[in-house]
């Protein structure tokens, strides 16, 4: 009995069979199965795109569309030559970070008041989701004939309660023009934010504002030590989505103002448009859009240093 066991202890047993190269290669390839058409949707919608734009900023291309041929950088320096382009990108820079962050204050105010409990609360949540779920063009256009010097309801409003004393055109100035576009702007992004904070806020477990209560916190101190941390991760995304939206505005600039008088109210978008369109110089205006879409990696990327987003998924 002891021989045998010994036995046993000594014997060594087979390696498994190693799975055939073609088994190997066959589970090496399966996940792609499954990633394959999000990958293909990916190069499609996103890195084509972005392949055509840097290509087109390259090339001499008509009005038409016909290309005449490469060009190099010749379309990135007629455009550092444009005397608007710094002008331009300073007030894209003040656009976004303007409505961002109000919308972003506002937005964490009306969360906390749609989530609270009161009589019509469904009803409320469905006027605030109105302005989002409008058509963004048509939003602006309404603000437009509202601020209108004869017949606006704005100047109506002043007038009435005697805060002005003869109608304003409102947007034939570029500054005022600005900060009434920037407001609706404000208007149609609030929905989305709001009910990303509201959605971050349910998330939130009662247990830890209980905790709180018993420790004595205060509302100030609860909000601010529990409730605005643990928003952090809807934050980043509510705000990461509205810098990308804003940064690419168009509709509202171009149904209030059209970017004028001249350039004055202008952002790269808008910008973008008219070199390709009034200035007939299609491959500058790739050129710009190139520009654009590297101010809006660089902003996100910037926000997401500052915010720690890596913090946020561990």
């Amino acid at each position: 009995m002891q021989d045998l066991t010994s036995k046993g202890r000594g014997a060594v047993t087979s390696p498994a069979p190693r799975p055939s190269p073609v088994r190997r290669l066959g589970r090496a390839l399966t996940p792609l199965l499954w990633l394959g058409p999000s990958l293909a949707l990916i190069a499609v919608v996103v890195l084509w795109p972005v392949i055509e734009m840097v290509r087109t900023s390259l090339q001499k291309i008509t009005s038409s569309g016909v290309t005449l041929g490469y060009r190099g950088g010749g379309n990135y320096t007629d455009l550092i030559g444009e005397d608007d382009l710094i002008p331009v990108v300073l007030r894209t820079l003040l656009w976004v970070g303007g409505i961002v962050i109000v919308t972003m204050v506002l937005s964490l105010a009306l969360g906390q008041l749609l989530n609270a409990r009161f009589p019509g609360r469904r009803v409320v949540r469905w006027a605030v989701i109105v302005p989002w779920a409008a058509s963004v063009l048509m939003t602006a256009l309404i603000w437009r004939w509202m601020l209108d010097n004869y017949s606006g309801l704005v100047n109506r409003v002043l007038l009435d309660l005697h805060v002005i004393d003869e109608p304003v055109n409102w947007l034939a100035h570029p500054g005022e023009a600005m900060l009434w576009m920037m407001w609706v702007a404000v208007f149609v992004s609030l929905p989305f934010t709001s009910f990303v904070i509201l959605a971050g806020l349910q998330t939130i477990p009662s247990d830890v504002y209980e905790a709180a209560r018993v420790d004595g916190a205060g509302p100030f101190r609860t909000y601010f030590g529990i409730t605005l941390p643990l928003l952090r991760p809807a934050v980043l995304i509510a705000s990461i989505i509205n810098v990308i939206n804003v940064f690419n505005s168009f509709p509202i600039i171009w149904a209030m103002t059209g970017g004028g008088p001249g350039h004055k109210t202008d952002t790269t978008t808008t910008f973008m448009y008219k070199l390709a369109f009034f200035d007939q110089n299609v491959g500058e205006s790739g050129a710009m859009a190139v520009v654009n879409f590297v101010l809006i990696l660089v902003m996100v990327l910037l926000y997401l240093r500052a915010a720690r987003w890596r913090e946020e998924i561990r």
